[in-house]
């Protein structure tokens, strides 16, 4: 036994002596490197973990290749020790010499931010050292960002050069394609809601009429909108009791070919739990327990709505705070009774009553201080109230100073009952005589007679002086305008008129107003085709209104105000290839005004409008055209009433009686309101008669939308208004006329519709 214990142990020891041997090469005395070019011999020194005079191991070979190349800075390591000299081949990684994205659509999903941000985030922006794992973290980045768009077919190729310098250049060719559109989303389980109802909370979905989905782009998969869409589902379910409800995507088909998305959504609704009672503990100060519980809007029995829970909490909180306790802390627990009924217990820790010590405002450079203080109704040492604080702040917004006001309440350190309010606000042919006919929805049918100069004495000057007579609108104005008054192309105007309108003629409530008043401008150009102009105008004004008007707007009508003085800017820009007929380019102009303080009426207003026609196989024009209109009044004043919009008829939503949308007085006239769009798509044709081809007369199709509300708020998808229908245009010798036939396809109860009507100066 002894003799193969002793030969086993003597085996092991040589075992051993040769192991250490082989693992022990020597000690570094030169050490050599090879292949470094941009890279010097100092940089691959530092990251080097030996150095001359140390031991060096076959294992430590190994950990030196590791180690240089975790820096990145080389492409392949070769590392070897041999009559004690350390030999380091490298091969460097290449510098990035450009790094473009090409062909993508800018805006649609990459543009020029995101892209710089990628290359930052990955280290391949020109200079950095490429490393082609970084390049593999960017490529799959991008398909989760395509893919998060629902961009599922795009297709990535990169391209790159590396030249004798050792730099590299690379191109991503991006081909994009199309975004995935929604096919269907459908949800299996649902009893308690109707299917339909519970997809109306997910915002993508099939698609909705084409223009709105045009707009919306609802068919467009999102899984983030998605998600969203599955909380708002579960949120309705625990807001009317279903605690246990579950939701889930259960599967997301792709069909590649037609490049759409099928969506199939898995409810499990659970059980309905009730309200048992609730109870309160703590400092209920000296309220009673039936006046805490009046504040929550659900009884015991009803089903446990989750946010009327919330919202009681919430208003009990504003009664502390509006009694002086601005730090109360409000804990709330629930416990299931009875199997399938929740008790909610409340406990209030009211801490101290607080009080104001100082009011501090920033964030005003222009507006003193104390227009802004003398809005606040909450006093420095008074006792604090959110109530007061709240009203105190909606009436510095209400200046329209400020884009944003801000309000912070912050306890003061030293004096634990008192507390700092902190208010921070953000500030925010030559000539021509012209005899003719049009038509409009301000002033309905007029004939039109003017004298237009754009030369006048070969000055460039342009002297505009113009008549309009109708049953609605008398009106006459001159205008004079210098369009190069300096070498810069700078344009100066001025100029009066004098307006009569009967309101009783154009289909809306009875008043009149007489308006004369001067014009001044000042203009700069923006580029070839575009230019920015600013215009000051100044009017007396003499308003009469009828009976009916006077009992609707008793402020304006019993108190008429005499000076209306504004200022506006627009931005104007027209690349139409034909005044009369324009088969391409854009017509565009974003107009502001704002009755300016001093004045008796104060008001803004933004009105934008573009029409953008193209060319289609030769004989077709399309055109896209859209307008919208906003104006509200200021400093706490109403927009005049006569300064609203209307809309419906020729020149709006066709199908619908001139002016005849929005909301309406008790006499059914309409109202008008401080918002309104429209937008349209047609397509148009040259026609022939008789065998002679007229490109004067068209025949053309079209498609309106738009909506008119009280306010920019009112504004919802759901009174939108649409129309089809065919149309005739003719340019005459005395301007254009045209006849069309409409048909609503969206329209509400009430709507006053117009099937057939003839225009005098429309056209396509």
């Amino acid at each position: 036994m002894c003799i193969y214990m002793c030969k086993f142990r003597k085996n092991f020891l040589l075992f051993l002596l040769i192991a250490s041997i082989g693992s022990k090469a020597g000690i570094i005395e030169k050490i050599d490197i090879f292949g470094i070019d941009s890279i010097s011999r100092g940089t691959v020194l530092e990251y080097l973990p030996y150095e001359v005079g140390d031991d060096v191991t076959n294992e430590a070979i190994s950990q030196i290749n590791k180690t240089l190349l975790q820096t990145n800075l080389f492409e392949s390591v070769n590392s070897s020790f041999n009559d004690k000299t350390l030999s380091i081949k490298l091969v460097e990684n290449p510098t990035i010499k450009y790094f473009e994205f090409k062909n993508f659509k800018d805006g649609d999903v990459l543009n020029e931010d995101l892209n710089n941000d990628l290359l930052a985030n990955f280290s391949l922006k020109p200079g950095d050292i490429f490393v082609k794992e970084s390049l593999n973290k960017l490529l799959s980045q991008l398909e989760i960002i395509y893919k998060r768009e629902s961009y599922f077919q795009t297709e990535i190729t990169i391209n790159s050069d590396l030249d004798n310098r050792n730099r590299i250049g690379i191109d991503l060719d991006i081909k994009e394609g199309e975004p995935a559109l929604i096919r269907s989303i459908n949800i299996s389980g649902a009893n308690v809601f109707k299917e339909d109802e519970l997809l109306d909370l997910i915002e993508i979905g099939e698609p909705d009429f084409f223009l709105i989905n045009y707009f919306t782009e609802k068919d467009h998969f999102s899984n983030e909108k998605l998600n969203a869409g599955i909380e708002k589902i579960k949120s309705k379910y625990l807001n009317s009791g279903y605690l246990g409800v579950k939701l889930e995507v259960s599967n997301i088909e792709f069909d590649k070919k037609e490049n759409k998305i099928t969506v199939e959504i898995k409810l499990d609704e659970g059980d309905i739990y009730s309200l048992g009672d609730i109870n309160f503990s703590g400092d209920i100060l000296n309220l009673s327990k039936d006046y805490l519980r009046s504040n929550f809007n659900i009884s015991s029995g009803d089903p446990f709505a989750r946010i009327e829970i919330v919202k009681g909490v919430q208003n009990i909180g504003k009664i502390y705070e509006n009694n002086g306790f601005a730090f109360s802390n409000l804990k709330t627990d629930t416990s299931i009774v009875n199997n399938q009924q929740i008790n909610v217990k409340i406990q209030i820790i009211p801490d101290d009553r607080i009080f104001i010590n100082r009011i501090i405002i920033s964030g005003n450079t222009r507006t003193q201080d104390d227009v802004i203080r003398r809005n606040f109704s909450i006093l420095e040492g008074q006792r604090y109230s959110k109530e007061e604080l709240d009203d105190s702040v909606a009436a510095v917004k209400r200046l329209g100073y400020f884009s944003d006001v801000k309000v912070d309440v912050k306890r003061n350190n030293t004096q634990p009952d008192r507390a700092d309010i902190l208010i921070n606000v953000i500030e925010t042919k030559t000539g021509e005589i012209s005899i003719g006919l049009s038509h409009s929805n301000n002033t309905g049918a007029a004939i039109n007679a003017g004298i237009k100069q754009t030369n006048i004495l070969g000055t460039g000057n342009t002297l505009n002086a113009t008549f309009t007579s109708s049953e609605a609108l008398e009106e006459t104005s001159l205008y004079f305008k210098d369009p190069h008054f300096n070498n810069s192309g700078h344009s100066i105007s001025y100029g009066f008129f004098d307006r009569k309108l009967d309101a009783s003629q154009i289909d809306t409530t009875s008043y009149t107003l007489n308006e004369s008043g001067i014009i001044l401008g000042y203009g700069v150009p923006a580029s070839n085709t575009s230019n920015i102009f600013g215009e000051y105008r100044l009017s007396s004004i003499d308003l009469i209104c009828g009976a009916d008007l006077a009992t609707y707007e008793s402020t304006s009508c019993t108190n008429p105000k005499d000076i209306d003085s504004q200022i506006s800017l627009t931005y104007s820009k027209n690349t139409l290839n034909d005044f009369y007929n324009p088969t391409s380019g854009i017509q565009a102009s974003l107009n502001t005004k704002i009755g300016i303080p001093s004045s008796d009426y104060k008001y803004t207003s933004i009105e934008g409008a573009i029409k953008s026609y193209d060319l289609l196989a030769d004989r077709y024009v399309s055109k896209l055209s859209s307008r919208f209109n906003l104006a509200s009044g200021y400093g706490g004043d109403d927009l005049p009433f006569f300064k609203r919009y209307y809309e419906g008829g020729t020149s709006s939503i066709r199908g619908f009686n001139f002016n005849s949308l929005g909301s309406k007085y008790l006499n059914s006239k309409p109202k008008g309101g401080e918002f309104s769009f429209v937008s349209s798509a047609g397509i148009a044709t040259p026609v022939d008669f008789l065998g002679i081809d007229n490109k004067n007369m068209k025949l053309f199709s079209f498609v309106d939308v738009g909506t008119i509300s009280d306010k920019v708020s009112d504004f919802a998808f759901d009174e939108l208004r649409a129309s089809t229908g065919i149309g005739f245009t003719w340019l005459t010798p005395i301007g254009p006329i045209g006849a069309h036939i409409a048909k609503p396809i969206l329209q509400k109860t009430g709507d006053q519709t117009e099937t057939f009507s003839f225009n005098l100066g429309a056209s396509f």
